[in-house]
């Protein structure tokens, strides 16, 4: 039986050769041109039969769709649960985590740990699911897509109705974020290692962005999600590196004067209400990842004796072990140093407020710099699907591989429009609560639908009657956390500021 994997490919027309074959010698140049007449038949059968032994015990693994061998996320299969652990790690935290805090604020201790457990527990669950989903049947489909799954599961019209905005966000959403983030923390760098006699002239928000995405663009040229593999293991030390030092340095400095830990006082019960849908939805932002789940494992080889979900699998369960050592202590040590006193936008703010001047420079820069590296490295795994998407309508259109300056055209028109974004709305960062309400479903919702549609248990079992549970239940939460966003914003105002970074 072959592994071969069916991923339903459209017809190619002949105009090139699939990296699968090309290494295979001319027809005019080979002994085995005899292979064309019948009484080569045999041989042909034989060597048919020897590859598809050889790729039901695991020695071989090949793509039915020659298209997915030119893009981006396909094209290498050389993954293993190393490279599934640092692209994990990578995509699990980042800069949501620095606004955890804020949440406990809107909740307080209890409630606020009780949801921030929960949502862990539970999109651990959904992200086993996707791991499990993405070959489903031994040797039969491989979903290395997120969008291919939501697609199949909902049907076309559906599926992108559903889940192309939240996957859209979650990609080039994210990449936006980063821009302002990571542009705004060269900023700050270069003032703290410029002191406060410096006598340069600093750069504006503006081009700190501009200097921002230039250097991801340069790194944005790997050709595949499986040569930044690398880039996501600094991406994730990084991340553990400065939530580390953050949590570290906010508890040994003590609790601020006058921060309280009782939940934020409402003027009246909507008031309430928003602040804690709003506080729900920052834990939910803080959970990502799972639209690169699939598109992770999907570099990874497999067979029916070497099924890809294996490693997936102990890649993902040591980052999210790592993860999980990072999110509650910059949660718990942030939100137990500064109380009610914390700012919107994190512990990393909190930190420059009121730790600034008792502070080492040298920690405060550190600590910022490792903001700059992660925010730098982490926009390569997020950007990896649109690049793969915007090589798909070349690829299938063309049917050969995308040239490299083509590529490269494509990488700098995708920075650019996210740079374009970061300028002109750099606001976002106040919209943490509605844009975790949107994305919600990719992470807690979809893989319960997703899991029931495709193995199909029986009626009314426990798998069946949990994973309808969970999914009705985040479809609902996630409805709610919009609605209580927008109302907030609505009668709080949003301080909008268009083309004026801060």
């Amino acid at each position: 039986m072959s592994s071969e994997v069916h991923s339903a490919p459209p017809t190619p027309r002949p105009v090139s050769t699939p990296p699968s074959q090309m290494h295979s010698p001319a027809p005019s140049r080979s002994p085995l041109r005899a292979m064309v007449t019948p009484l080569a038949s045999p041989v042909r059968k034989a060597v048919a039969s020897v590859k598809g032994y050889l790729e039901e015990v695991g020695h071989i693994t090949r793509l039915a769709d020659p298209h997915d061998a030119w893009l981006p996320i396909t094209a290498s299969q050389s993954g293993n649960s190393y490279y599934a652990a640092f692209h994990s790690l990578s995509s699990g935290i980042g800069f949501q985590a620095l606004v955890l805090p804020a949440a406990f604020a809107s909740l307080g201790w209890t409630w606020a740990i009780v949801c921030l457990t929960a949502a862990f527990v539970w999109q651990l669950y959904t992200l086993r699911l996707l791991v499990n989903l993405h070959e489903p049947v031994a040797g039969g489909t491989r979903y290395s897509r997120y969008m291919h799954l939501a697609t199949t599961v909902f049907g076309e019209k559906w599926g992108k109705i559903l889940a192309l905005l939240p996957t859209m966000y979650l990609s080039a959403g994210t990449c936006t974020a980063l821009i302002i983030v990571g542009g705004g923390s060269m900023k700050i760098l270069f003032s703290i290692a410029c002191g406060p006699a410096c006598v340069a002239r600093p750069l504006t928000t503006v081009e700190w962005y501009v200097v921002f995405i230039c250097v991801a663009v340069v790194l944005s040229q790997l050709p595949n999600l499986n040569s930044i593999a690398g880039v996501s293991l600094v991406a994730g030390t990084a991340a553990v590196g400065y939530c580390t030092m953050i949590w570290a340095v906010s508890v040994a400095k003590g609790r601020v004067a006058g921060a309280s830990h009782d939940p934020v006082k409402a003027a009246g019960d909507v008031d309430r209400t928003i602040a804690v849908l709003n506080g729900l939805g920052i834990i939910a932002f803080a959970f990502r990842g799972h639209n690169l789940v699939l598109e992770i494992q999907g570099t990874m080889p497999s067979t029916l004796k070497h099924p890809s979900h294996v490693p997936m699998w102990k890649g993902v369960k040591f980052a999210y072990l790592v993860v999980a050592l990072c999110l509650y202590p910059v949660a718990v040590g942030g939100f137990w140093a500064y109380g009610d006193q914390m700012p919107p936008n994190g512990v990393l703010s909190a930190l420059y407020k009121f730790h600034s001047r008792d502070v080492s420079r040298l920690v405060v820069g550190l600590a910022t710099l490792l903001v700059v590296v992660n925010c730098l490295t982490t926009f390569q795994l997020y950007a990896m699907p649109v690049f793969d998407n915007m090589e798909a309508g070349y690829v299938h259109k063309k049917n050969r591989p995308c040239p490299w300056w083509l590529r490269a055209g494509f990488r700098t028109f995708f920075g650019a429009v996210n740079l374009l974004i970061a300028v002109a709305m750099p606001f976002l960062s106040e919209l943490a609560g509605l844009l975790g309400g949107i994305s919600l479903p990719v992470t807690l919702a979809y893989p319960c639908f997703m899991w029931v549609a495709i193995m199909k248990p029986p009626r009314g079992s426990a798998m069946w009657c949990v994973n309808w549970a969970l999914g009705s239940l985040g479809m609902v939460l996630s409805f709610a956390l919009i609605v209580g966003n927008l109302w907030g914003l609505v009668a709080r105002g949003l301080h909008v500021h268009f083309f004026k970074p801060e």
